[in-house]
């Protein structure tokens, strides 16, 4: 095993790592930009190194710097996290040109499973379903209107390179193609640095499924089941749960997407933890191959909770040259678990990102609570870096009882400072559509408006945010309204006419 890990990234995932590190003895350096000097994972960390400026491309993503870093430092290996370089097969080349280990794929693996098309073509090969669609890169009208027509409308627009709901387009008609085409190549371009697009066909109400995989270098190749992902906002998952309500029911189709999912790691020569992402169409109870996430996924802590198993443990024995620890047989559902993305940002204004100084802060407790979160009172959330604040975990005896659990601890969650989506993901909780577990990648587009979230949801973010401003002075010993101390249900109306509510927001 190894003495020390360098976590080449920052936030909740540097701190996750950095947790099972400390567990198996391993020592831990942080590397961190200007932004981020003070920030929870730098303090936490063994050692911390400064790598450049408050922008990414300046810090985070100079790669060289990184490695070098690395190097001085006496790290072994180098954990990418999520995000940044992570999914880039040239640092992953040159960590290990390096002499360094890198906890994640090989190279080529990053690569071919990096082009949506080359990965769609390396899936095929192997009889693993993908979406019908082009198998290499379009770039003009001409050649994307035949495509169109041979696959049928209505078509989905997709960036080779890219992922994350970036640079994608639906198209119903020709007429709309030429300037949903010419979009997407834009915004490829400048998210990926690339501006290949090709078309598939757009299927209609699918849910979003994906299977985790480990594969370590021994030739040993598991899957640790599912986890739905149909709750997004512009193609994005907000939350997410396992096992997937759409196949409980049908557990030959999740033993066979499972298999699947493990024909697609070993087509690729994967090693380390991966994630295979299908479309699963309810109406026919088929699947297509979507793409493959090859690093450790945000929502990694589902399938944890489900399974028992410590996914960043298994990372780092498969990078150090041993075997995993789990076998196939060893995987067991056991109840079930929920994950909220808690963003700064606002749902009521198209989701737009928020940012500003975290005044105070309360997380929830209780049994089967988990909170992985980079965000302290204090913490400046920023425009540089993505504004999450936390990802709340909860695990129940059944999903009825995990989503009990997720409302209450959403109630309990307490920000101030800046506009969060803690209600809105309360909402989702409380929705009948998602209670019944029939819902499906349109959910939010067809079941959300600003509306939904009422005064008396916003009366309960108002409430919260008052509790948490009061809990602060009550722990600085700071005298409230007119130097009084509040009773121990509050005083909601006298906070509110005396302008202080103002100052927390």
């Amino acid at each position: 095993m190894f003495n020390k890990v360098l976590i080449a990234n920052r936030g909740e995932i540097a701190l996750r790592v950095m947790r099972t590190c400390r567990e198996m003895g391993v020592r831990t350096a942080a590397v961190y930009s200007d932004a981020d000097r003070t920030a929870p994972h730098v303090l936490a960390a063994d050692e911390a190194y400064h790598i450049g400026g408050s922008q990414a491309r300046d810090s985070y993503l100079v790669g060289e710097r990184i490695i070098q870093t690395a190097l001085n430092c006496g790290a072994e290996a180098i954990h990418p996290g999520y995000g940044f370089l992570a999914e880039n097969g040239d640092f992953a080349e040159a960590v290990e040109a390096a002499g360094i280990a890198f906890i994640g794929p090989p190279a080529a693996s990053i690569r071919a499973m990096g082009s949506k098309t080359e990965a769609r073509r390396i899936m095929s090969e192997a009889g693993v379903p993908v979406v019908p669609g082009d198998k290499s890169g379009i770039d003009d009208h001409k050649a994307a209107l035949k495509s169109a027509d041979a696959i049928g409308y209505p078509v989905l627009i997709k960036a080779a390179k890219g992922g994350g709901g970036k640079g994608m387009r639906i198209v119903h008609t020709p007429n709309e193609l030429p300037a949903a085409f010419d979009g997407a190549r834009r915004e490829s371009l400048s998210a990926f640095g690339s501006d290949e697009i090709y078309l598939e066909r757009f299927i209609e109400g699918p849910r979003h499924i994906e299977i985790q995989v480990l594969a370590d270098k021994h030739g040993n190749c598991i899957h640790l089941y599912e986890r739905e992902c149909s709750v997004q906002r512009r193609h994005q998952k907000v939350i997410e749960e396992a096992p997937s309500p759409a196949l409980v029911d049908h557990p030959e189709i999740r033993e066979k997407m499972g298999n699947t999912a493990v024909a697609a790691a070993r087509a690729c020569d994967y090693e380390n933890a991966g994630t295979v992402e299908f479309l699963f169409d309810p109406a026919s109870n088929d699947f297509y191959f979507l793409e493959m996430n090859t690093r450790l996924q945000v929502e990694h802590p589902v399938t944890e909770l489900v399974t028992g198993f410590d996914l960043v443990h298994e990372q780092l024995l498969i990078a150090s040259g041993q075997q995993m620890s789990i076998r196939q047989e060893d995987v067991k559902h056991r109840g079930h678990a929920i994950e909220c993305r808690l963003y700064a940002e606002d749902p009521a204004n198209g989701f737009l990102p928020d940012a500003g100084t975290v005044t105070s802060l309360v997380r929830p407790e209780g049994p089967w609570v988990r909170v992985d979160s980079g965000v302290e009172t204090g913490s400046e959330i920023g425009v540089f870096y993505d504004p999450l604040v936390a990802k709340l975990i909860v695990w129940g005896i059944d999903r009825e009882a995990a989503i009990r659990r997720m409302h209450r601890a959403l109630g309990e969650y307490r920000v101030t400072g800046l506009t969060t989506n803690i209600g809105f993901n309360r909402w989702v909780m409380e929705n009948p559509r998602f209670i019944s577990g029939n819902f499906d990648t349109r959910f939010i587009e067809q079941e959300f408006s600003p509306e939904v979230l009422t005064s008396e949801s916003r009366e309960i973010e108002l409430t919260a945010a008052i509790a948490a401003a009061l809990w602060e002075q009550k722990k600085r010993s700071v005298p409230t309204v007119d130097g009084a101390r509040p009773s121990s249900n509050g005083n909601l109306n006298a906070w509110k006419q005396t302008g202080r509510l103002q100052a927390m927001r």
